[in-house]
């Protein structure tokens, strides 16, 4: 059942509970309401159309004060979408049909997602033909090519990728590892550094590429920055040792 009325006693089980499955749009409305009237059928064409991946529950504001007010409702028709539990995305009015489908769509994950989701070399690429450039596949991709050291082939699936930190990291930790594998034991601290990260010691690894940087120039300049960029990115912005850490950046590059 892809259209379902909730009230407070089934609110918890159709709507909060069932939104760990599928997401939940849930209507918020009244019948005095015609701009409801209005959204409704909009809505429940919506669900329908989806088949089952996306759940519409309506709830009447009248009857059911106590989740109005629990969830902030000022204005009617208004329209939450829940997933795992929570509130990820709303809107009130009467929107028109093609905003309502575009809402919808935003909560179905598309063809691509799907097959990122599977994980394997071959639904990687089918997503990849499906969306060229989609980073989160083409990192998934390049990171099985690399463990089957085919570190060009991976090169080559993240180029179309753009506006990535992390797609941009990890060409650059390529580039670099190839660098240094030409270069002997020149580069060494490059290659240590990648070794302590995926050991997990990130301070290590941070400190060795932000020191590498200082004395590097051109190209391995650029993916020195990239490849650090990456890491903090990963960090968090509130990571105490990511704030450090892009200190010494800025004053190394600036």
């Amino acid at each position: 059942m892809t259209v379902v009325d909730v009230d407070e006693a089934s609110f918890q089980r159709e709507v909060l509970d069932r939104s760990r499955d599928v997401p939940v749009v849930v209507d918020f409305w009244a019948e005095w309401c015609g701009p409801c009237r209005m959204l409704g059928p909009v809505l429940e064409s919506a669900a329908d159309s989806r088949a089952g991946k996306v759940v519409l529950a309506k709830l009447d504001t009248d009857a059911n004060p106590g989740l109005s007010q629990s969830y902030g409702i000022r204005g009617i028709p208004a329209v939450k979408a829940f997933r795992d539990g929570e509130v990820v995305d709303e809107f009130v009015g009467a929107a028109p049909p093609a905003a309502v489908e575009r809402f919808f769509d935003s909560l179905v994950p598309s063809a691509a997602e799907q097959l990122v989701e599977q994980g394997d070399e071959a639904t990687l690429r089918e997503a990849l033909e499906l969306e060229p450039g989609r980073a989160d596949a083409a990192l998934a991709l390049a990171r099985v090519l690399l463990d089957r050291d085919e570190p060009a082939e991976a090169l080559s699936v993240l180029e179309p990728v753009r506006g990535s930190f992390q797609a941009d990291g990890l060409a650059a930790r390529i580039h670099l590892l190839d660098s240094a594998r030409a270069n002997g034991g020149d580069d060494v601290r490059v290659a240590r550094a990648f070794a302590a990260l995926d050991l997990g010691d990130v301070a290590g690894g941070l400190e060795l590429l932000l020191g590498e940087l200082e004395t590097s120039e051109g190209d391995t300049r650029e993916w020195l920055r990239q490849a650090i960029v990456a890491q903090l990115e990963q960090l968090g912005v509130d990571d105490p040792l990511a704030r450090e850490s892009r200190r010494r950046l800025a004053a190394v590059l600036y």
